[in-house]
């Protein structure tokens, strides 16, 4: 590794980059370290950062607004993929890395950095996403990982350090959950939820942030109307907004309604199992639309296809390869199956609850003529005895055969 001068760190102003700073700073012979945060929706998590920054040794701290990027150009994407991984999360950290990534990296560049540093752990999956963003833009960059190298050893001990070094922090010994809040999501690791016996403290004061649990949300559904143009939201009860305004709007609609919560052990990539708790209101009402408008713009062939291919798509994003070729021509696939995906959904929200209440589109592929059960003249049910003859060949074939070889 080369002498380091300058060294741009992935900053949140959470508990582990903020140690990282002084850190650095007392291992790299006094570098200079310049503070980036991607504003991807944190919020007011955001609020105060520069002043924190700057009193634990940055020379400066970027806050770049994301958001824009972040909705069309990769939370969009995914979701016309519908792109789930492991049946359940819907990605709201993994989608995130990327873009920030690709934007500390320009500003690297820009400053003439010598690394890159990240606060990710040796167990988790960031580590991986944000390195494999920082090498499809800057290969040849020095990458900095504190856990894999300082002798910190728990998040206890991180607390520790930063007391030691008069760093203000916002969580305590009790409060302890690792949490990644965006636009899309909130997740919740750590404390008691370590061990998958215990139940989620949805009711606790303070647990959840998006939104209620489904107990006390509302005794009064909430009905609400999305357009979809070409697989991409476009409007809420004939309001056209912004995929930002419309994400925002439905992390208040459905989080008011218990919706969008998400328990479940997950496969990381490092091998490893991990247990998480998702706050995921809008995704989760957006990625039940978009299935819904799918099941009468897609033909058979593609929907099933799709729903293959939206696997792969999940593992890609989960495993931090947004920029890959194989990702990209994926993409390309979606995008061509989305020309159709246009019309409204009318949903029906209760109590956690997600209720289908209508669905119409101008390239439906549904046919009352065809599929009722009254009489028809479009229709005529003695061809399927042929199809059914002929669909049906290899298995009737296999079953005389194997009654004359006296295996039946």
């Amino acid at each position: 590794m080369k002498e380091i001068k300058k060294v741009v760190l992935a900053y949140s102003g959470g508990l582990d980059t903020s140690i990282i700073i002084p850190w650095l700073k007392e291992n790299f012979n006094n570098c200079e370290v310049i503070a980036v945060s991607g504003n991807v929706g944190q919020g007011t998590e955001l609020d105060g950062l520069e002043e924190k920054a700057l009193k634990t040794g940055a020379s400066k701290l970027y806050i770049e607004d994301l958001q824009d990027e972040f909705v069309n150009e990769y939370i969009f994407p995914t979701l016309k993929a519908g792109a789930v991984y492991e049946k359940d999360y819907l990605l709201g950290t993994s989608f995130a890395r990327p873009v920030i990534a690709k934007r500390i990296v320009e500003i690297a560049k820009a400053e003439g950095a010598d690394a890159i540093c990240h606060g990710c752990t040796g167990k988790g999956n960031d580590q991986v996403r944000f390195e494999l963003a920082i090498k499809a833009f800057a290969p040849d960059m020095q990458i900095i990982a504190p856990w894999r190298i300082w002798s910190i050893k728990s998040r206890e001990e991180e607390i520790e350090y930063a007391e030691a070094h008069n760093i203000p922090l916002k969580i305590n010994r009790e409060t302890n959950y690792s949490k990644d809040k965006n636009l899309w999501h909130l997740s919740h690791e750590g404390l008691d939820l370590e061990d998958p016996a215990n139940e989620p403290q949805y009711r606790k004061p303070g647990f959840l942030e998006m939104g209620v649990a489904p107990e006390d949300a509302p005794d009064k559904d909430t009905y609400i109307k999305l357009t979809f143009e070409k697989g991409v939201p476009v409007a809420l009860d004939g309001v056209k907004m912004s995929g930002v305004e419309m994400i925002k709007k439905l992390n208040d609609i459905g989080g008011a309604n218990g919706i969008g919560l998400a328990d479940l052990v997950e496969n990381r990539l490092v091998g490893m199992k991990s247990r998480g708790v998702y706050e995921n209101p809008a995704g989760a009402i957006l990625y039940h639309a978009h299935q819904v408008l799918e099941t009468i713009t897609l033909d058979r062939d593609t929907q099933h296809y799709k729903e293959q291919v939206a696997l792969r798509f999940a593992e890609l994003v989960y495993f931090g390869q947004w920029y890959t070729p194989l990702r990209e021509a994926i993409s390309a696939f979606v995008d061509k199956t989305q020309e159709a995906v246009n019309g409204e959904v009318t949903l029906k929200l209760y109590k956690g609850n997600i209720i289908n209440a209508g669905v119409t589109s101008p390239n439906s592929l549904y046919s009352e003529d065809f599929a009722t059960f009254d009489a028809d003249e479009v229709y005529n049910q003695a061809d399927s005895a042929g199809f059914i003859n002929l669909f049906g060949l290899p298995i009737k074939v296999r079953a005389i055969l194997e009654a004359e070889r006296g295996n039946k």
